[in-house]
């Protein structure tokens, strides 16, 4: 598609992968047409924690396309894209029993064989660094060259700068192949059908539906917590917490005891306004857009535990969205199996903000037939003999 002087893409799906998708495809000449049955950033990117990081990440694929997509906003934040969208700062992985010293020693390694740059820290030199800390603290790695952005901050900047306008409640009905069977002719939507030169699905999990992947994709749902601005407190905390049991029940490395109930982990985020985002939970279960003191009880104790000056601070806002998640735990990235003018590009659960960007910038040069910047070869949908148009 890259020889000719102008071509059309129909996106679905407005969150930070879709818009980030049009953006790169607008910058190649490309008239996009973006699609959402709802609105930009209504769904998982808006529900998101907003971490740009390698931290938390398995080794292998994940590890090395978060440090892909890492670089990438620092290098759109430098050309003014995500200029004071984009905040620098390390994260600070911190262990506070046994199991999760093992577990931090084994995840520090691999960081570190990957080329992330890490720091122990133990005892008198943790507590020094970071006297916000209790002395459940036992250790922590300092992850250098991380980052925090607010998704749906992000997705308004690549719209705006692309000067693309979403075509909002716009609901993708399915999926139109032409005779032949080899390429996408139009999708009918509530609006009418409509025809692109290619067709980019990043519907997070509406994209299930749309290519028969009910068995591949699943809802997760996430809670998380914003607290009243504490200035005092917030500038006692150099970068972003993770503790070990994060590690644990994302799966990111194996442990001697299992992952917390219903997914429980700690992230504490201080926020450039003074306040802290704190989260969250990982659940297969619940409605979508309720929080449940239970889980706010777990995730505010388990925060004050680590952080006591917490305790002085009010809640103001809790939230809950569903992330989507693939079987294996790796994303989709690639072109639709079967399609020459497919593709797909979802399933990236609570990663969505880091490899939002870079992703939608590989999907763009797949369509251009130009060589990705990242390596989407472990996210190839074709793993899956289900992933094609619907029936």
């Amino acid at each position: 598609m890259q020889s000719r002087s102008s071509f059309s893409v129909i996106v679905v799906g407005s969150g930070i992968v879709g818009a980030a998708t049009a953006y790169f495809l607008a910058r190649r000449g490309a008239e996009v047409r973006l699609l959402d049955a709802s609105a930009p950033a209504a769904e998982a990117t808006g529900a998101a924690d907003g971490a740009v990081s390698v931290a938390s990440k398995r080794p292998g694929p994940m590890m090395t396309a978060a440090m892909k997509g890492v670089a990438l906003y620092g290098q759109l934040a430098d050309e003014g894209l995500f200029a004071g969208a984009f905040k620098r700062r390390s994260t600070f992985i911190i262990a506070a029993s046994d199991d999760e010293c093992a577990v931090l020693d084994a995840h520090s390694a691999a960081l570190a064989s990957a080329g992330v740059t890490v720091k122990t820290l133990s005892d008198a030199a943790l507590h020094h660094s970071f006297p916000a800390l209790s002395r459940q603290a036992k250790m922590a790695v300092e992850v250098h060259g991380e980052g925090h952005a607010i998704g749906y901050q992000i997705v308004h900047r690549l719209l705006s700068a692309a000067k693309i306008k979403v075509d909002r409640d716009t609901q993708v009905e399915g999926i139109r192949v032409e005779q032949g069977g080899n390429r996408i002719a139009s999708i009918a939507t509530n609006r009418g059908d409509l025809r692109g030169d290619a067709v980019v699905i990043a519907a997070g999990n509406g994209s299930a539906k749309l290519l028969g992947l009910s068995d591949v994709l699943t809802p997760r749902k996430g809670q998380l917590l914003v607290t009243e601005r504490a200035t005092a407190l917030n500038a006692l905390m150099p970068g972003a917490i993770m503790s070990g049991r994060y590690l644990l029940s994302k799966g990111s490395q194996k442990g001697a005891q299992a992952a917390a109930s219903r997914g429980l982990g700690l992230v504490i985020d201080p926020l450039t306004t003074g306040q802290f985002l704190i989260g969250g939970t990982r659940e297969d279960f619940g409605r979508r857009e309720t929080n449940d003191i239970d889980a706010v009880t777990q995730i505010l104790s388990s925060a004050v535990d680590l952080v006591p000056g917490l305790a002085g601070v009010r809640l103001l806002r809790s939230f809950s969205g569903v992330r989507t998640a693939v079987i294996d735990g790796l994303p989709l990235v690639g072109r639709i199996p079967g399609l020459e003018n497919g593709y797909v590009a979802t399933g990236f659960e609570g990663d969505g903000i880091c490899l939002g960007p870079v992703t939608g910038k590989a999907i763009a040069q797949l369509i251009c037939d130009q060589k990705t910047d990242l390596d989407i070869s472990a996210f190839n949908p074709a793993r899956f003999n289900s992933c094609g148009v619907a029936a």
